[in-house]
């Protein structure tokens, strides 16, 4: 005959925080153990991928006395927080509003002078990575769709 079991703590519902397993004790006896929930990690809020080289844990886990620094992020700007793509093109975008900025402006005595010729390739530039970035989009929701075709 099997053997009943009964569950060690008063919430009686079989919900997802209260999940069980099966365990068979040295005496024999079959007893529930309280699983934990499984921790999906962090992700980068910007592209919504899985940060690399953090572990899947829960986020009481990750407080100061239960983990060390050097395990909570990753060496690098933004580590732990946003994913390398995601900083590769921060730095981008920033570096190019930056340099388009300092070119377009030239200090001479108390005016501004506008350099065109390095205006209009700075601009070029942008567009470029602009026209590179739309493109790597759309080829993405493309192969999205056939895969939702078939």
């Amino acid at each position: 005959m099997v053997q009943r079991l009964t569950y060690r703590t008063r919430h009686s519902y079989a919900t997802k925080s209260n999940q069980h397993r099966v365990v068979k004790t040295p005496g024999g006896k079959l007893v529930y153990q309280t699983t934990k929930k499984r921790a999906s990690g962090p992700k980068c809020p910007v592209t919504g991928k899985r940060i690399q080289g953090i572990p899947h844990l829960r986020p009481a886990e990750y407080k100061r006395s239960r983990l060390p620094r050097n395990r909570r992020t990753v060496n690098r700007a933004y580590g732990g927080v946003l994913s390398g793509s995601a900083v590769r093109e921060r730095f981008v975008h920033q570096h190019l509003r930056l340099s388009m900025s300092c070119c377009i402006h030239v200090f001479s005595g108390s005016r501004h002078v506008l350099l065109i010729g390095d205006y209009c390739r700075i601009i070029r530039a942008f567009l470029v990575e602009e026209q590179k970035i739309v493109k790597k989009v759309l080829k993405i929701q493309k192969t999205k769709e056939k895969q939702s075709s078939k």
